[in-house]
């Protein structure tokens, strides 16, 4: 019997766990694909979460688990779980993923008329911790962009690591929107349409230092671009990957004294924090960055109680009126 569309060779193993299930989970997988247009890994991830639960299952109900089964099973089961999980001593956010993954699962089969259970909606995610990113100075980030310049050896590749760099920092770029850029972007203008997590556009304004970074690098790149290849590129011409701008940091890093936390994505935050302390507003800043909620940019910009209290006394109306009474 021919596998359904949809499922790679890793999937294969779905065959052995739950035979009954093969065409319902590459349909699932299409609408995540499809619909929620979730990105490659997170959609890599969800595929391996809901594997690995149902050959959780396979071993806890001592069968394969079909659509009756998934059906029939008790918040006690999905307790057991979550406690095996617990007991391998998994991390709280690959937990958390994971009963994300599952619950997409269900609600979907569900959806499709398969499956209805109740019970997964018993389970709470389990507590993360409040991990907010480090930012760096303005002083060590132009102190960055200035050594960046200085000791990758070769020019050109000198001149696109600080154009890497300045739009990560300059522009508050993902490095996977960054490296995403097309020859065809460039010359940058005054405004950069920027395809964000889920497909979602922004548009973010350009920096003259950022436009004139990339200008020095393509002066100097040796390698032929054409318009809808890649606008950075590595050694060999092809484009340019992740780990060759996180090792550039890296040694930045060690040059410079700074600490661990100073990462490609730190630049971003330091973009959000360095913008928010200069007087910019929170929805500004969300837009710029792309964030679907403005908690997500108060997480990323550290802004504490004092400061939104702060924002709030100078700028709403009726807090204007209330200090002015106490003169």
């Amino acid at each position: 019997m021919a596998r359904p569309a949809g499922l790679n060779a890793e999937q294969t193993r779905l065959g052995e766990l739950a035979p009954g299930l093969t065409g319902p989970f590459a349909r699932w997988l299409r609408w995540l694909e499809g619909e929620r247009r979730l990105a490659v890994r997170t959609h890599e991830s969800y595929q391996r979460d809901v594997l690995a639960f149902l050959a959780f299952l396979a071993t806890h109900g001592g069968a394969a688990p079909t659509l009756k089964i998934l059906a029939e099973l008790r918040p006690a089961d999905f307790r057991a779980w979550l406690a095996e999980r617990r007991r391998r001593d998994l991390k709280a956010t690959s937990t958390a993923r994971a009963l994300s993954a599952v619950r997409s699962f269900f609600r979907w089969l569900e959806r499709d008329g398969l499956v209805a259970n109740a019970a997964i909606g018993a389970l709470r995610s389990p507590r993360l911790p409040h991990a907010v990113p480090k930012p760096l100075g303005v002083g060590e980030a132009k102190a960055l962009l200035e050594r960046a310049g200085v000791d990758a050896g070769t020019p050109w590749i000198a001149a696109r690591d600080v154009a890497v760099l300045t739009v990560l920092y300059g522009l508050g770029l993902r490095i996977s929107e960054a490296l995403g850029l097309s020859r065809d972007a460039a010359p940058l203008g005054e405004f950069l349409t920027i395809r964000g997590k889920g497909g979602k556009q922004r548009l973010v304004p350009v920096l003259p230092v950022a436009a004139q970074a990339v200008e020095r690098y393509l002066a100097l790149c040796p390698h032929p671009l054409v318009p809808d290849g890649p606008l950075f590129v590595g050694v060999r011409g092809g484009r340019l990957g992740p780990r060759t701008v996180q090792a550039a940091m890296q040694r930045l890093r060690g040059q410079l004294g700074l600490g661990p936390t100073a990462t490609p994505h730190a630049l971003r935050h330091s973009f959000a924090t360095h913008l928010l302390g200069d007087g910019g507003d929170l929805r500004t800043i969300q837009e710029l960055l792309g964030h679907a909620s403005l908690s997500t940019t108060q997480r990323y910009t550290d802004v504490d109680t004092e400061q939104l209290l702060a924002i709030y006394r100078t700028a709403h109306p009726r807090a204007k009126r209330r200090a002015a009474d106490k003169l």
